[in-house]
């Protein structure tokens, strides 16, 4: 990773960033969008992990993820492996943004039949060519 890239390597460090309280568990948390707020002064700042997350939110919250800018308008399900690089479009209020975000550590799955083969699992590490987008009736049920 080079210096210009913020660099998350837990989940207690991942809280601290975010101005979240202690994590209840070292190696996984979810997180809630509409408690995340960030401004301006990030925009365009460079992000990546050590962490696995799976997020789905209803609407844009302003990435470029990898190498490309996407349209996250409607309902998102967002895969992102450790060490992808995302970066901040646009800033965030709270609540503006609905939505959850799993995030957990490799060690949360290290040993496991699903540690063995998440590397099979090719959401994770396409090279980030695009979110999945959730239709009208999956964002009524996400909803429900």
């Amino acid at each position: 990773m080079t210096p210009d890239i913020i660099r998350t390597t837990s989940i207690k460090q991942l809280h601290e960033n975010l101005g979240f309280d202690k994590p209840l568990h070292p190696l996984i948390t979810i997180l809630d969008t509409a408690k995340m707020a960030y401004g301006e002064e990030l925009i365009g700042a460079k992000f990546a992990s050590d962490l696995y997350c799976i997020a789905l939110k209803d609407k844009s919250c302003g990435l470029d993820y990898g190498r490309n800018h996407y349209d996250f308008d409607e309902g998102t399900l967002i895969f992102i492996g450790p060490k992808q690089v995302f970066s901040i479009q646009k800033a965030q209020a709270l609540n503006e943004v609905q939505g959850w975000m799993l995030y957990f550590h490799p060690d949360l799955i290290s040993g496991t039949s699903l540690g063995e083969k998440i590397d099979d699992y090719t959401f994770f590490s396409y090279d980030v060519h695009e979110a999945l987008h959730l239709s009208e009736q999956e964002e009524l049920l996400r909803s429900a």
